[in-house]
């Protein structure tokens, strides 16, 4: 039964790290629950002795019960058996809670379905460790599911899992392999090089003595927890990637060679829209003062669940320094082009950024280092410099196609593009299909079927909405954006618009950078609020051009300083809007439009504003570098002081008044002096720690006037010295043995004069360790650690069925034999 109890505790212990995806307590007690019957169904397979192979199935059937009666009961038979009526219902809770786990953003609210998801596989989970700790005997293995379950959070949120969770869920893990080193050690013998304890010795002998053996592995145990804590502190960390992270090590770097593989770049697109605050990323100036996207990643693979990139390459001869990047693909010579020079300044606190932000497309790159183009997408990379305060120069030649040459242009040829830029997974949903077809009906041409995706999404009609609430681009997901909830954020706009314009043969990708950002006085400042998505389609002549599905700054709500490009807006719908769209991200020479200052801020602080009932927020500057590593090693400091802050606390509290309190060694000498005289036993105490903290320590045998004459004979105390330590001596001797010990003069002074003398005989170095860590206070840390430690002992001792088996008794008995 200890290992049964100890799989379900490890269990639900682990599961507590799912906190942040879920919000709400339902799915708490849903799992709590789901453990609790699992570990039923263990006892009771125990009971039966069943096989191991028996015991999970056993499990299943209480899994099975327990999720009928607490999810479709009143569908059930006598509220527990399942019925061919509960069992569909089941169903579909199951299809709800998955489709809401697609469609929100962690925490996700946790109703009905996404309970009975996370119960259902907190139990399977329980299923699985129990068989393979209690069954198998396998506690190290049943390792493995719980990472599993660890690995949920880890691999969703941008955020590392709180220490506090991290915690818990290692103290279980833990309890399950002392559990199982008990068991083991019990059923077949004596323990060997046993450390003594103060129970060591204890208890009958005709059994195998393991709780010294327990003691020394909770040791290494929690000492291990406490490095896992401690030393991620001290090295890199290992966070789910984004493109760039701010003040934390990333991922990115290649094998040295000339590829580069980089985890999906999608990862980080939500986390910085959603940072509290807005972070300067770079800021930049061109020729022509105009603001301009600026592009980092090209995604053209979708493999059914995202759109990822294709590792970029670069020979040798692709190094920006050695001249022009190739011409970009596509763009012909009868395309009117307009040049453009960048200069653009990364900030400092940015990362681990070993893609350049370019305008599309780049002609020429002046940057120190060894940073290379991709040919086929124009991405600018490295395989080994990092983009952090670095400052470059870039080059490019805009398109600037009409309306007419766009029109005029015909369907790519199979050998001018890559077919993978047109492919869309098998098993693509029918209705994203239809929705194409239906959109561009009226199309004449690939120009206006893509004005007419476009539309879809900026017409207010349509009922589009920008939000950060929702996330995913799988099938699914993007069912439910494009169809029912249409709501969703840059990533779901540029995905559906790009898959979009693949089902009516228009091949596309998606960009991933930052729009033109805001206006300063010397160029434009780009923030971690303009990072976005944005949707590339390639045209015979012009190239790859982007659109702009996202709802821009005249939405309620949309991308701040997401703008329109004049391109994709058709004539006929020019002349019906005579203010016509914002023309910025291919501007013509000119003034910048002057837009609300709200149109500016990501949707993140417009939502705050209007909680909060103000028109701005401060942005925060980050924390130097310089001011962490003195913040550290302040705590640091503080960590380290923390001792002698004790001893210091001790001593001062024994001398403040008479009304002493003891605090000392809880030796019986001092015991029984504090029972006739509290300020003769604080006296006594902190001469016990003076001699323990300069290694002078007292002999348990030893008497108050044997220890005054052992010290003045072998220390050579003086004439005062020696008055003193006998008038503390003389004045214990009096409280522990005289009927009345009579009058008793202070001892602060006498206590003073003996410190003092003790101190002049021991070197500067056992003095100074004395002040900042005096081994008495550590002894005191130790024996609390002891006790905690006997606490988890006298827990785990508690039987929880009375006895055990003959067979587990018989066996004892002949192994001592």
């Amino acid at each position: 039964m200890r290992l049964s109890l100890a799989s379900a505790v490890a269990t639900f212990a682990v599961a507590i790290v799912l906190y942040p995806l879920l919000s709400g307590g339902g799915w708490f007690w849903g799992a709590l629950g789901a453990v609790a019957v699992v570990f039923g169904a263990s006892v009771l397979s125990g009971k039966l002795a069943l096989p191991a192979w028996a015991a999970p199935f056993v499990g299943v059937l209480a899994m099975l019960l327990y999720i009928t009666a607490v999810f479709t009961g009143t569908k059930a038979w006598a509220l527990l058996f399942p019925t061919t009526d509960s069992i569909p219902h089941l169903a579909k809770l199951y299809a709800a809670g998955w489709t809401d786990i697609q469609r929100f953003a962690a925490p996700v609210p946790s109703n009905t379905g996404v309970s009975l998801l996370t119960t259902t596989g907190v139990g399977g989970i329980a299923i699985i460790v129990d068989l393979l700790a209690t069954r198998l005997r396998r506690a190290a293995l049943a390792g493995l599911p719980l990472l599993a379950l660890v690995t949920v959070p880890a691999t969703i949120l941008s955020d590392p899992i709180g220490w506090p969770s991290f915690i818990i869920a290692a103290l279980g893990f833990t309890g399950l392999l002392i559990a199982d080193g008990r068991e083991r050690i019990g059923h077949w013998g004596r323990a060997v090089l046993v450390r003594r304890t103060r129970h060591a010795t204890s208890g009958p002998r005709d059994t195998a003595d393991t709780r010294g053996l327990r003691l020394s592995g909770k040791r290494i145990g929690f000492a291990a927890i406490g490095v896992a804590l401690v030393l991620p502190a001290l090295v890199p960390t290992m966070e789910p990637f984004q493109p760039f992270t701010f003040g934390v090590g990333g991922s990115g770097r290649g094998d040295g060679g000339n590829s580069i593989t980089i985890p999906d770049p999608v990862a980080g697109l939500k986390g910085q829209l959603q940072l509290p605050e807005k972070r300067t990323v770079l800021t930049y100036s061109n020729s022509d003062n105009q603001p301009r996207y600026l592009r980092i990643y090209s995604l053209d693979v979708f493999d059914g669940e995202q759109f990822r990139m294709t590792p970029p390459k670069g020979a040798p001869e692709n190094r920006t320094e050695n001249g022009p990047l190739p011409r970009p693909p596509g763009l012909g010579d009868s395309t009117p082009v307009q040049e453009v020079n960048t200069k653009i300044q990364i900030s400092e606190e940015v990362e681990d950024l070993r893609f350049l932000p370019t305008p599309y497309p780049a002609s020429q790159v002046r940057a120190d280092g060894d940073w290379r183009a991709d040919v086929g997408s124009l991405m600018v990379f490295t395989t080994e410099e990092d983009a952090s305060g670095m400052e470059y120069e870039v080059s490019s030649i805009e398109p600037k196609p009409t309306p007419e040459l766009l029109a005029a242009s015909q369907p790519a040829a199979a050998d001018r593009v890559d077919q993978k830029l047109l492919e869309l997974p098998p098993g693509f949903p029918q209705e994203i299909r239809d929705l194409a077809d239906s959109t561009t009906s009226k199309a004449k041409n690939q120009y206006e079927a893509a004005t007419m995706i476009q539309e879809l999404f900026t017409d207010k009609t349509n009922g589009f909405t920008y939000s950060l609430q929702t996330q995913g681009q799988n099938n699914n997901a993007l069912v439910d954006f494009l169809i029912y909830s249409k709501t969703g954020y840059c990533e779901q706009y540029a995905a559906a618009m790009a898959l979009l314009a693949r089902a009516v043969g228009i091949p596309a990708r998606v960009a991933i950078g930052y729009t033109g950002g805001s206006k300063v006085e010397n160029g434009f400042q780009v923030t971690t609020a303009d990072m976005h998505a944005w949707p590339e389609l390639y045209f015979e002549g012009a190239g790859w051009l982007a659109f702009e599905p996202t709802p821009t700054a005249s939405a309620p709500l949309g991308q701040g300083t997401a703008r329109v490009p004049g391109y994709t807006v058709r004539p006929t719908e020019q002349s019906s809007n005579p203010s016509g769209p914002d023309n910025t991200v291919n501007p013509e020479v000119g003034e910048v439009p002057t837009l609300n200052p709200n149109a500016l801020r990501n949707i993140r602080e417009l939502e705050q504003d209007r909680l909060a009932g103000n028109g701005s927020l401060m942005v925060e500057e980050g924390m130097p570098l310089w001011g962490k590593i003195g913040l550290g090693a302040a705590a640091l400091l503080l960590l380290l002081l923390v001792p002698a802050a004790m001893r210091l606390v001790t001593r001062s509290r024994r001398v403040r008044s008479l009304s002493w309190k003891v605090s000392g060694p809880s030796d019986e000498v001092t015991a029984r002096t504090a029972r006739v005289s509290p300020p003769v036993a604080a006296a006594w105490a902190e001469l016990d720690d003076v001699l323990c903290d300069y290694g002078m320590a007292r002999q348990p045998s030893e008497t108050p006037r044997a220890l005054a004459r052992r010290l003045t004979e072998q220390l050579e105390f003086d004439a005062d010295a020696a008055t003193a330590i006998a008038a503390i001596s003389t004045a214990v001797e009096r409280v522990l043995f005289a009927r009345e010990p009579g009058v008793i003069d202070p001892l602060k002074p006498h206590l003073k004069t003996v410190r003092r003398a003790l101190a002049d005989t021991v070197t500067r170095g056992r003095r100074l360790r004395a002040a900042l860590l005096p081994p008495s206070t550590m002894q005191r840390i130790r024996g609390l650690g002891e006790k905690l430690l006997d606490g988890f002992d006298r827990l785990e001792n508690i039987r929880l069925r009375r006895g055990g088996s003959e067979e587990e008794t018989s066996s004892r008995e002949l192994v001592n034999r």
